[in-house]
């Protein structure tokens, strides 16, 4: 190998080669969004040694499995209470989490509001393919109106989570959206969270042609990164269409919101101190 291949590479040592090939279906877009992970690791020069990788339980949080740095393979919904442990015992680290649409909006739902409510110094990577991949593919809190799963065979006739618009208004800093089709956009957008200090979601969306593809008639992954393609929008572009154009399956990728707050290690920081004096 040259050493041109070698550096566009160079991604490739945040992995543990001895845990690989992984176990994800053929076409599965977690392997995507997971080398964007760390690609954005390496594009904004964190430290293996200061980054711990933290998941819940489902097809996508198999992915800390393969990382090469500290990891946690978690609870089912509870990554988010773990990496906030984490976080707060040793602020200088910087924590990700990688979690999944079932994990984080079902199980971890109550978890995932109050992250953002509290404003924690994270960077959640929602891997999203609309449906419980490993457990058998039931309907998850993202699927959308009318797609079928195990647990829908007649369609879903429950409204899906913009789990987006569900962390803005929770009171995350940093919201963002981009698919396993715009490979260096996502990792751009994860690249962005680093930069946030509070709480950063990013939700990937990805393909699973097994589950949820099967069922509703799209068991290509081509034809399903293709449908990104051909629907994702970046967001300026977005919000100038007709309400017609949003309605047919269109969404917005790109940074949806960001503001400034206090974070929570911040914030706590201060409670230590008065308590500290308190006894003064």
């Amino acid at each position: 190998m040259s050493a041109e291949q070698t550096a566009e590479r160079s991604f490739e040592r945040y992995f543990r080669a001895n845990r690989l090939p992984h176990l994800w279906c053929p076409g599965c877009g977690n392997g995507i969004a997971m080398k964007a992970i760390v690609q954005a690791i390496e594009k904004k020069g964190l430290s293996q040694d200061d980054t711990v990788i933290v998941s819940g339980i489902g097809c996508s949080s198999r992915a800390s499995g393969y990382m090469d740095f500290d990891t946690l393979h978690t609870a089912h919904g509870r990554a988010i209470p773990f990496a906030t442990g984490i976080k707060l015992a040793n602020p200088k680290l910087n924590v990700v989490v990688i979690t999944g649409d079932g994990d984080c909006t079902a199980i971890g739902g109550n978890h995932f509001i109050h992250g953002c409510r509290r404003n924690i110094d994270l960077t959640v990577v929602l891997f999203n393919n609309n449906i419980y991949g490993m457990t058998g593919g039931q309907a998850s809190p993202t699927t959308p109106l009318g797609a079928k799963a195990t647990t829908a065979p007649y369609g879903s006739v429950d409204r899906p989570f913009d789990a987006c618009r569900l962390a803005e208004a929770s009171g995350a800093t940093y919201v963002a959206r981009s698919t396993a089709f715009h490979v260096r956009h996502l990792s751009d957008m994860i690249a962005g969270g680093f930069d946030n200090k509070g709480f950063s979601f990013i939700e990937a969306m990805v393909q699973c042609p097994t589950a949820y593809g099967r069922k509703n008639k799209m068991a290509s992954p081509a034809a399903m990164m293709e449908w990104m393609r051909d629907h994702a929008v970046m967001k300026a572009a977005f919000d100038k269409l007709p309400d017609t154009e949003k309605s047919a399956g269109r969404f917005p990728i790109g940074l949806l919101y960001q503001s400034e707050d206090v974070d929570y290690d911040t914030a706590y920081e201060v409670v230590k101190e008065r308590a500290g004096g308190a006894g003064k």
